[in-house]
């Protein structure tokens, strides 16, 4: 019974079940863009929405994030070690889980975003999407390095994926800083209580970024062992 649980989720492999989790993720972060568009236009009707859908996404990917865990082989017969499998998974989940906190945080607290500051908020939560949507392009070549053995052209793909990936990263740097000097030089004007958790909402928003990394920097290890 146990071996056909196995074989029925990862047929042949367990990279495809790690596939659709970050997809799972994907589609709770990609919700992030209509959640800031309703903060922003202050329709926090609409935003509660958002996050609530935010939050399902999330119980989602978490739940098959569980699966995977409960059912992955003690010994895999690939070049890919167990031990670089969960720790994927673990940096995958926790891109869900940071959509999650950014989302909660703001409704919690409804913190409106400086009007202005708009433009710049929007596209630091787009490249932040986009560092994620990049990670999870290398996480779907993951099948045929492994069919490949880690050798001949798909690695030159996959290093050019996770070197795209560092450069929206650092992008989303850019964007974080340029933003925090915005609020900087408001902060005489705010509420210091809503300017602490303002900053901790850009913090989180880079947090995005930097979590995709994580994953192209643990396949980028894969590729050279």
């Amino acid at each position: 019974m146990a071996k056909s649980t196995i074989a029925s989720m990862f047929g042949s492999s367990p990279v495809k079940p790690l596939q659709t989790h970050m997809a799972s993720v994907q589609a709770c972060i990609s919700e992030l863009t209509h959640f800031f568009d309703a903060v922003l236009a202050q329709d926090w009707t609409e935003a509660k929405a958002q996050q609530k859908k935010i939050a399902k996404l999330e119980r989602d990917a978490d739940k098959l994030k569980r699966k995977l865990r409960l059912h992955l082989p003690r010994s895999l017969f690939m070049p890919i070690s167990r031990r670089d499998l969960l720790e994927v998974l673990t940096m995958q989940d926790k891109i869900a889980n940071k959509a999650k906190d950014i989302a909660g945080l703001i409704i919690g607290r409804k913190i409106v975003l400086p009007e202005d500051l708009a433009p710049n908020f929007l596209e630091f939560v787009k490249r932040s999407i986009d560092a994620s949507a990049k990670a999870q392009d290398a996480i779907n070549e993951l099948d045929e390095l492994v069919e490949t053995g880690f050798r001949g052209r798909e690695v030159e793909l996959v290093t050019s994926m996770i070197q795209a990936l560092d450069e929206i990263e650092a992008d989303t740097d850019k964007l974080q800083v340029k933003i925090r000097k915005e609020i900087f030089k408001r902060e005489k004007d705010m509420n210091p209580i809503e300017v602490m958790f303002l900053y901790r909402v850009i913090d989180w928003i880079g947090d995005l970024g930097d979590l995709s990394q994580r994953v192209g920097s643990r396949l980028e290890l894969m590729l050279a062992r």
